[in-house]
């Protein structure tokens, strides 16, 4: 465990999982984290990453002190053995199949009680290993909480466990950028397309990001 992390805040099958991960993530993945002071350590985030595999959820919340919530494909909550483990790891049920009001309102009262949340803007995990576009509930998110966001980008997950199968071993790094904070005036128009350019704005955010020279 790296210094400076604490799990005396983090309920025991949390602390278990973050413990796991984090290890699997070092020794088997060489996992660096870089920019983690741009965490934020008090009130409610969103951290906004690019989304490469089923590894990221897990290996970016192991770089963080606190607990996370993770938004999941309900259908994966209905499977008999991963199903109740991920019930008891925060995690939101999310019914891609359509809009997802139940969810919505989960969300919302996550981060209004001042929980941190991984969001993926682009939806789903990349095909190619290629940014995709955001898409807009990531804008509705941040209008109706006014959270601030920590954008976050992961390298190597794709080439460890791409979307179409076959694990590997390789480095990963997990970026954080400074966090975006959003005035009271930047949400006049409460509609579609302000969601839709929140969104954009956050994913030209993480597409800042870049490899540090050591890890490339």
């Amino acid at each position: 465990m790296a210094p400076g992390f604490s799990h005396s805040q983090m309920k025991t099958l949390y602390r278990i999982g973050h413990t796991l991960s984090r290890t699997v993530a070092l020794l088997g993945f060489s996992l660096r984290a870089y920019g983690r002071e741009n965490l934020i350590e008090e009130g409610p985030a969103i951290i906004a990453s690019n989304h490469q595999s089923y590894l990221d959820p897990p290996f970016i919340g192991s770089c963080c002190r606190r607990e996370l919530y993770f938004l999941t494909r309900k259908n994966l909550l209905e499977k008999p053995l991963i199903g109740p483990v991920l019930r008891q790891l925060n995690t939101v049920p999310v019914d891609r199949e359509r809009g997802d009001v139940s969810a919505f309102k989960a969300i919302l009262r996550i981060l209004q009680s001042g929980n941190r949340l991984i969001i993926f803007p682009e939806g789903t995990r990349t095909t190619d290993g290629n940014l995709q576009p955001a898409r807009a509930g990531i804008g509705m998110v941040i209008a109706k909480t006014r959270a601030p966001v920590i954008p976050a980008r992961i390298f190597g997950t794709f080439e460890a466990l791409p979307r179409s199968g076959g694990l590997k071993l390789r480095p990963v790094t997990v970026v954080f950028g400074p966090p975006l904070r959003f005035a009271k005036e930047e949400f006049a128009a409460n509609d579609r397309e302000l969601y839709q350019r929140l969104g954009d704005r956050v994913m030209a955010e993480i597409a800042n990001l870049q490899l540090p020279p050591e890890r490339r």
